[in-house]
């Protein structure tokens, strides 16, 4: 049986393994299990076609087991991160494939304290599915729909905002990627006295993340644009990320997103331990403007549970991914798009500067990421043709840009990326490394 746990969470196609009714019944049992104090767990989903699906499947393992179960609706994932500890839930269960097509799904935990489980805590959860010895109690969990859990998650995120900030009149464009932000940011935003157009909030269960969203900006882009706005936020599928766009339509990446915020922090005496965590898949801009601003910067693995971890290790605040979910540990305990934003918009009106001026405080530095689609996943090392194809590559471009190849924790993706001091370089490199990927018989279908 195939690892169930990827970077974050359970993840694959809709009613194919693992995210099937009858393994997600089994996952909700074995989660009944492993969170077993309370009796009380939170389910809350994006707006996919197979959330319902997933959902009642979760719901009836978990109730068989003796737990009742708290159902919260549509809510971006780090909504449920907030209400379960906000609840004193056992434990917290997102259903969402954050940024895939609708097609795809998945399945993410929350313990107890809010935060997201460690590796040897999904371990636990595997080992107990694939078992299949489940200790059923007499008793059978009842279900609960909650009907105020929208207001608590938007109160929680207008309390971040500091006192003696006033975002009144900034012209605001959001794309909620028709997916589970699509009331809550408005309603954030609004009550905040920001004029707001919102685009990409009329779910139907196929269009989440179809053209939009922080994977799709480019009709944001245009917006901004047209209603001559101050900014544009795109967020993703489950409200976790968030991309900007500044008022002459240029997009900004996760990575210019958190040099703004870290300078922001800093000049204010807030960057605790002037540290900075993101992953290795940042843009090499990132750790020059860093630098240039006299502030550490940590690289963790990719996924944001590691960024997590840094954080905690080294004592950050502020950390993040090029994609644009970033974690303000003072704030949440779980990245958060709609926070990510206002802590944005708060750079933008304490510096009394518009977001291109801002954006300046990074250059990015060419870069190209190309997916190939793989049938197994080796370690690189062990496929020679790979390995030294990447070494003459870092060897030609001689510490001037840099090579990162790893596979997808959640698709069967091999992900490519190559920075360069041209695009020109950059994508000369880039084909030729996934050229022989694709060649290799190791991993072609």
């Amino acid at each position: 049986m195939d690892k169930l746990f990827g970077t974050d969470g359970i993840r694959g196609k809709a009613n194919r393994y693992p995210m099937t009714s009858e393994i997600s019944l089994n996952i909700g049992r074995s989660a009944s299990c492993f969170f077993n104090k309370n009796k009380k767990i939170i389910i809350g989903k994006d707006t996919r076609l197979s959330c319902d699906m997933i959902e009642s499947a979760l719901i009836s393992g978990i109730c068989s087991m003796g737990v009742d179960v708290y159902l919260a609706g549509v809510i971006p994932t780090p909504g449920i991160s907030f209400l379960t500890y906000f609840m004193n839930m056992d434990a917290g269960i997102m259903i969402s494939a954050s940024h895939n097509p609708f097609y795809d799904n998945g399945i993410k935990f929350f313990k107890g304290d809010g935060y997201k489980l460690n590796d040897n805590e999904e371990a636990e959860i595997e080992k107990i599915f694939k078992e299949n010895n489940f200790k059923y109690s007499q008793d059978i969990g009842r279900v609960y729909s909650l009907n105020d859990s929208d207001k608590n998650y938007v109160n929680f995120l207008k309390d971040r905002v500091r006192k003696d900030i006033s975002f009144k009149g900034i012209k605001l464009v959001i794309d909620c990627a028709n997916g589970a932000t699509f009331r809550a940011a408005k309603e954030v935003f609004s009550s905040l006295e920001i004029d707001v157009y919102a685009i990409s909030v009329s779910p139907n269960g196929k269009n989440i993340n179809d053209n939009c969203g922080s994977e799709h900006p480019k009709k944001l882009s245009e917006a901004v644009l047209e209603k001559q706005a101050d900014i544009g936020l795109a967020f993703d599928g489950d409200g976790d990320r968030v991309i900007a766009v500044d008022e002459k339509g240029k997009i900004l990446s996760g990575d210019q997103i958190i040099a703004i915020c870290a300078k922001h922090l800093k000049q204010n005496g807030r960057l605790k331990n002037n540290t900075v965590v993101t992953t290795v898949m940042s843009n090499m801009g990132l750790s020059v403007a860093l630098k240039d601003m006299d502030i550490k910067h940590a690289i963790a693995n990719v996924g944001d549970r590691y960024v997590l971890e840094m954080m905690k290790s080294c004592g950050a605040i502020i950390g993040g991914e090029d994609s644009g979910h970033m974690i303000f540990l003072d704030y949440h305990r779980t990245g958060d798009g709609i926070l990510s934003a206002l802590q944005l918009m708060e750079s933008i009106v304490s510096s009394q500067k518009p977001l291109s001026e801002l954006g300046k405080i990074m250059s990015v530095f060419p870069q190209m990421l190309v997916n190939v689609e793989v049938k197994n996943k080796p370690d690189i090392e062990t496929v020679p043709e790979i390995y030294n194809v990447i070494k003459k590559v870092e060897k030609e471009l001689a510490g001037k840009g840099r090579v990162l190849v790893r596979y997808s924790g959640t698709q069967p993706l091999c992900r490519v990326m190559v920075e360069a001091p041209t695009n020109e370089d950059t994508k000369r490199y880039c084909d030729e490394i996934t050229k022989v990927i694709k060649s290799h018989k190791s991993f072609i279908f």
